[in-house]
Formats: structure tokens, C-alpha cells, sequence
């Protein structure tokens, strides 16, 4: 039967069941808590394997690990860097903080991601490529490299992108921070641009409560990688250092954390798939839902299982689902709408903000039951029927 109807079923919150405790006990036993110990570099070395990378830095949060990743590919005050429309508003501010212009490129419908169409657009009809750099031909500004976010753990159509990032002397640096486990013909996500992001928020697939990682293949960017998330210290015992570098590293208490969660990683994606074949199961049959979208080129890590309600505002659904104790959130506000981004040139991007009005998030934390994922269904349902 059914949960009772009166009990919370919140969003997606972290799953804290296998090793953390020892680990952290460790952490406060010995002494070492701060960002030096072996649970940093035992995180950063089995994320590394788990995402089938060569190097793997931690960060404090996604957004230092994303900025970093952005430095270390050449991004410089001034430049424009390509990123996905829909998307949680740090990738876009990561490419501020460097004092560059975020340029918001479209979804695709099929697959909610970044369209590389859309990418193809810009540089071919707003850009030009000389002496082996692209150059916006209105602003002036340079382009440095485009920001593939997969979001909600689906990956981004890469092949297409990765041509024209060849063609136009752009980075590439993926936002993988909602995307641990998926991947792209058969290859990890944030094991291919140039550099990769993760983020370990609580409501992500792992967690350390706060925490980042920056995944690449190339060692020299790795090595720039480490050197300024640790304020670019050259000389430990005099405390020099070469440039302006950055507090960023993630603490050993959390990286301790992070190793707990990474050992159940498989178990995690596999209770993701199983949560989202419930959903297949109990919403498949009803035409007003559109359910979240596998696609044919990789495998989704299905981190926030979310649907589409063709023709209908997501609200009343969310303030019905709300009302029954069942958490849901709509897509975030698309960059180009935020009142953070109204500075620049307003672009319409309408798949985003298509997708943007009509979507839900719903419950699919790794602990959720198929009897609550019935309840959500069935509440679906009533709302559905109410408006």
C-alpha cells in the first residue's frame, strides 16, 4: 500500500549509509582535518578511476572547481565563453568571476541539452576565425572555449561540439556537476573536453556536504590545476607564492566523506535506474506526461528524474504535489530570464524557456520506496485532474 499521505517525501537528500562515520572518526582521531591528509588524495585518486580520467583535483565547491577548470583553459577577463541556457546559475557565474560574458546557448528539445546546432549558429554566423582565434565580430571580444552543463545526469550531445571546439581553437570544458556516472558513447562524462567539473552538494548523486572536483586527461592542466587551488604556494616552509592563486581545496574531513560515498557509487546509480523505472512504470501510460528522456548516444546517470506536462504550467502541479507533502522544483530560471543576466544582450533561446515552464523535478532520493513513488504517481494523477 501506499506511504501515509502525511509524511514528507522530500526532493533528493544525501544517502549517508556506508563507511563516513569510520572515516570521519579517523579524520578527528589523528588530527588531520584540514585541506592536507590521505582522504584528499585517495578522493581524488579513485574519483579519477570511477570517471575513467587520468588526474582528478578536489575543490571546495562545483563553482571553484568550474572556475579553476576556465583559468586553467585560458579564459581571461574579457572573453566570451559559450554555456548552456538551462542551467543552475553557476556555470554562468563561474564564467563572471573571471570577468568573461557568458553567452547562452539554446537546448535541444529532444533531449533538453545544449544544442550544438545552436552552437554551430554562433560561431559560424556571429563569429569570425583568424590567426587561430574566434572573434565575435559585433563585440570584439574573443571566444576562449564553450561550456557543455549535462543537466539533471543527462550528457550533451559531444561529438558535434567537440568538432567545432577543433575547428574554432576552443576549450572545452564540461559541467559535469549533475552528471556523475553518465555517459557519452561509452565514455565517461567529464572524461572528454579539456577539463570537467563535479559537484558534491547534498542533494547530488554523492555528497561531502560541499565539495568539488576537477577531472582531466592532460597533465600539465592538472598540475595548474592543483597550484592555484592552493593559493600557488611554491615554498611551504616561507609560504611563497608565484602568482594569485586561490583558497580552494577541498578539507580532509569532507574528502573523508567523499571516499565513504564514492565506495557506493554503483549502488547509488543502479537505486537511480530503479527509481526512474518506477516512474516509467506508474506515469508511462498517461498523455499528459512526457517522461524524462534517455538518449540514444550515452546513458543518462538519472540524477534528478524529471517530466515534462506538454501544454500545462508545472505550478499548479507543484503546488498540488506541495500540499500533499511531496517536494518537487521546477527547472531553474533559464540564464537568459535571470535578473542577474539582464546586462547583456537579451537572447529569446525558447526551447529553454519552453522546457523551463513545463517541467517538474520529482522525488528520487537513492532511499526513496516504490510505495512512495506510487503515492507521487497517484498525486500526479489528482492534479492532473484538477486543472
Amino acid at each position: 500500500m501506499p506511504s501515509n499521505s502525511h509524511t514528507f517525501i522530500p526532493l533528493s537528500v544525501p544517502h549517508l549509509a556506508g563507511r563516513e562515520w569510520e572515516y570521519v572518526k579517523d579524520c578527528l582521531d589523528t588530527g588531520w582535518v584540514s585541506s592536507v591528509g590521505s582522504y584528499v588524495n585517495k578522493f581524488e585518486e579513485e574519483f579519477a578511476k570511477a570517471v575513467t580520467t587520468n588526474h582528478a583535483i578536489a575543490c571546495s565547491n562545483g563553482t571553484t572547481a568550474l572556475q579553476i577548470a576556465l583559468q586553467c583553459c585560458g579564459v581571461q577577463s574579457g572573453d566570451q565563453v559559450l554555456v548552456s541556457d538551462l542551467t543552475f546559475i553557476a556555470s554562468a557565474n563561474a564564467i563572471s568571476h573571471l570577468g568573461a560574458t557568458p553567452i547562452f546557448i539554446d537546448a535541444e528539445p529532444k533531449y533538453w541539452q545544449m544544442d550544438p546546432a545552436e552552437v554551430a549558429n554562433y560561431l559560424g554566423n556571429e563569429c569570425t576565425f583568424t590567426k587561430g582565434e574566434t572573434f565575435h565580430k559585433a563585440s570584439g571580444q574573443r571566444v576562449k572555449a564553450i561550456m557543455p552543463v549535462h543537466i539533471l545526469g543527462i550528457p550533451v550531445d559531444l561529438n558535434p561540439i567537440l568538432e567545432l571546439a577543433q575547428e574554432y581553437n576552443l576549450a572545452i570544458i564540461e559541467d559535469a556537476t549533475e552528471s556523475l556516472g553518465a555517459s557519452y558513447h561509452h565514455r565517461s562524462v567529464g572524461s572528454i573536453g579539456d577539463m570537467a567539473a563535479f559537484s558534491f552538494n547534498g542533494n547530488k548523486l554523492i555528497t561531502t556536504g560541499g565539495g568539488g572536483m576537477i577531472t582531466t586527461n592532460n597533465l600539465d592542466l592538472a598540475k595548474r590545476a592543483k597550484h592555484l587551488t592552493t593559493t600557488a604556494k611554491i615554498d611551504p616552509v616561507e609560504f611563497i607564492h608565484d602568482e594569485i592563486g586561490y583558497n580552494y581545496r577541498l578539507v580532509n574531513l569532507l574528502a573523508a566523506v567523499g571516499v565513504a560515498q564514492l565506495e557506493q557509487l554503483p549502488d547509488f546509480l543502479a537505486k537511480k535506474a530503479e527509481v526512474a523505472g518506477w516512474y516509467r512504470e506508474l506515469l508511462g501510460q498517461n498523455a499528459a506526461i512526457h517522461l524524462m528522456p534517455e538518449p540514444d548516444y550515452g546513458k543518462s546517470a538519472q540524477w534528478l528524474y524529471t517530466v515534462k506536462f506538454p501544454h500545462r504550467s508545472w505550478k499548479p502541479i507543484q503546488q498540488h504535489l506541495d500540499s500533499q507533502q511531496i517536494q518537487t522544483r521546477p527547472l531553474w530560471q533559464c540564464m537568459h530570464q535571470s535578473p542577474a543576466y539582464q546586462h547583456l544582450t537579451p537572447n529569446l533561446n525558447p526551447i529553454s524557456a519552453h522546457l523551463q515552464s513545463e517541467c517538474l523535478s520529482l522525488p528520487c532520493s537513492v532511499s526513496l520506496t516504490k510505495n512512495d513513488a506510487i503515492r507521487v504517481a497517484e498525486q500526479i494523477d489528482v492534479a492532473l485532474k484538477q486543472t
